[in-house]
């Protein structure tokens, strides 16, 4: 039964640091607009919609 609790609580650790990284990143990428465009992972590839660094038929939307 505690693995099974520790699994859980693991799992919902590891979710939480991903949704607060996401954050921190989307916050600097807010606050730092001079560095260019910034991924979105909204939109497939991501680089592609900034219009750099793709080539040919890389990206999908």
């Amino acid at each position: 039964m505690s693995t099974y609790l520790i699994t859980i609580a693991l799992i919902l650790g590891i979710a939480l640091v991903g949704i607060g990284v996401d954050r921190l990143y989307r916050g600097f990428a807010r606050k730092n607009p001079q560095l260019g465009p910034f991924r979105d992972g909204e939109r497939g590839c991501g680089s592609c919609s900034g219009g750099s660094g793709c080539s040919g038929g890389s990206c999908h939307s």
